[in-house]
């Protein structure tokens, strides 16, 4: 096969759809049509599809990081990873390629969103990635995402004097007061400062989590979906509606 054909190739798997971005789902092309997205040039579409993954869909805890993006769209929430999911539905949607990049974070990044026992009985090491986007020629690392702007806000107001290096509450960054979320085109990054290990690229999240599983399996698993993860979410929500 020569460059041209491996190039084609490459490109039409990173458009695919598999069960986890499944955006040939009702609820997801009735968005895309609703937006306009597929009549954008490409970088405009990744750009509103990004701010619309940032801040209209909250920051919160789903019941599994292996959920459909549909799924994640329905509950109109998400973290690192479902957040992941949802962003290369809607770009595969509309023919922009993209690709997985897997980690893990140290639990003390979700310290103050995950409190008490709960922090504790946590995996040290917690899965995390973020979406690599292909865009005028070369790829873009976006990660800034995860936290809706309201709930940075209260963030950044709560900690304003201590916005250096900052780690807790869902963010890692060196500078909380200006971290690299806004869409430039560029790199975006919010809990990047929080890895301690890379799992390397994949081309989708359902390979990813094929390979590497998910976060809480067993009686932990069980205890995330039914209680901790609505304390969670409610604590967000708390922290979100400016009542740290």
């Amino acid at each position: 096969m020569g460059m041209m054909g491996e190039a084609a190739q490459a490109n039409s798997e990173l458009l695919a759809e598999t069960r986890l971005l499944d955006f040939s789902t009702a609820t997801i092309q009735a968005l895309i049509d609703r937006r306009a997205w597929r009549r954008q040039p490409p970088e405009a579409a990744a750009a509103e599809i990004y701010t619309f993954v940032r801040d209209e869909i909250l920051f919160g805890y789903n019941s599994d990081d292996a959920l459909p993006a549909s799924q994640i769209l329905a509950d109109g929430y998400g973290q690192c990873n479902t957040k992941a999911t949802l962003f290369m539905a809607l770009l595969r949607a509309v023919g922009i390629p993209c690709r997985f990049h897997g980690f893990t974070i140290h639990k003390a990044l979700q310290r103050g969103a995950v409190t008490g026992i709960f922090y504790h009985l946590a995996p040290n090491d917690i899965l995390h990635s973020w979406v690599e986007v292909w865009l005028n020629g070369r790829w873009i690392n976006l990660e800034g995402l995860i936290l809706d702007r309201p709930y940075l806000r209260q963030l950044q107001h709560r900690f304003k004097d201590r916005s250096r290096n900052f780690c807790g509450y869902g963010a890692a960054t060196a500078n909380l007061c200006m971290p690299e979320i806004e869409w430039t085109g560029s790199d975006t990054y919010i809990q990047r400062d929080g890895i301690n290990r890379d799992f390397g690229l994949y081309d989708t999240p359902d390979a990813f989590y094929a390979e590497v599983g998910t976060n809480v399996t067993g009686w932990r698993r069980w205890l995330y979906v039914h209680f901790v993860r609505h304390l969670m979410n409610s604590n967000v929500a708390r922290i979100r509606n400016a009542a740290i």
